[in-house]
């Protein structure tokens, strides 16, 4: 392959929307394939509601920005928000009624999981379940939400669990990697945050993509799992949230009351091939999209 071929290759590869033009630009396009990309941020910041969105936008055909593709959600903690995946098939299915099914969960296969051995275990069944082909479409996308909940307690700090633990990482990284390339998937994670205390310059001595430091609700934060984890993945975006308050005038009242606005912004870390970028986002009840100008 030529030089210049490798350099157009990144342009062939199918990519999943968000559905919002401007964090697509931020993303060259939308979730790629072949690849794992992490939405990594605080409890509250919309790393499930962006998940949500790609499971039911994965059905839309390539035409519409999807990938006439179903889904599989791993979720690792809390109950899975079925009530609000049912309400975004629904607005989905309005929307493309021709495209989307009338139940589009139909599309979407969940399955929960505690523990890093058992997501090793899952994965390798879900190879099995894509080789079978018995989906009315094929998987295209796989969500783990989230990957930190599976280290949270299993592992110790001694030398030898960090050993383990980064073995597991690996692993996991590896099986996802693998899945990714031989079926042409997207691969989409979500990770937490810990508070940072540290050099003003990156964490460590070392910068965090194209970041200095990730800031989120007046906090200095770094992804859980550390560099470790940071070298299996191939695309990272951090999901910022700030609180604001704000004057608001009353009628009829003698004076202004004060209200709590939350700004949500959308930073892609590092990307192959990327750029640094960030757009200002809301979430509504149709989903995540841009802040109106």
């Amino acid at each position: 392959m030529t030089p210049q071929n490798l350099m157009l290759l990144p342009l062939s590869t199918p990519k999943l929307s968000i559905g919002c033009p401007i964090l697509d630009h931020c993303l060259g396009g939308g979730i790629a394939c072949n690849s794992i990309t992490e939405l990594v941020g605080e409890s509250g910041s919309g790393k499930t509601q962006l998940c949500l969105q790609l499971t039911v936008r994965a059905q839309l055909p390539p035409s519409h920005g999807g990938l006439g593709a179903s889904s599989i959600y791993i979720f690792t903690e809390f109950s899975f928000p079925f009530r609000r995946l049912q309400q975004l098939g629904n607005l989905y299915h309005a929307s493309y009624p021709n495209l989307i099914r009338l139940e589009p969960l139909e599309d979407i296969y969940v399955h929960g999981v505690h523990d890093a051995q058992e997501l090793i275990h899952v994965l390798g069944d879900i190879e099995a379940f894509i080789a079978i082909d018995h989906t009315r479409l094929p998987v295209k996308l796989i969500v783990i939400d989230s990957i930190a909940a599976l280290f949270r307690s299993q592992y110790q700090t001694t030398p030898a669990d960090l050993k383990r633990r980064s073995e597991m990482f690996f692993n996991i990284s590896g099986t996802l990697k693998g899945l990714a390339n031989k079926y042409g998937l997207a691969v989409v994670v979500t990770n937490q945050v810990v508070d940072y205390i540290g050099p003003h310059h990156g964490v460590n001595g070392v910068r965090l993509g194209n970041l200095e430091s990730l800031d989120t609700s007046g906090r200095r934060v770094s992804p859980a799992l550390g560099l470790a984890w940071a070298h299996c993945i191939n695309s990272r975006v951090f999901l910022a949230r700030h609180e604001q308050s704000i004057e608001v005038d009353i009628r009829n009242a003698p004076s202004t009351s004060i209200c709590s606005q939350t700004h949500r912004t959308f930073h892609l870390v590092f990307a192959p091939h990327l750029a640094y970028a960030s757009a200002e986002f809301v979430i509504k009840k149709e989903g995540i999209v841009r802040v109106s100008q």
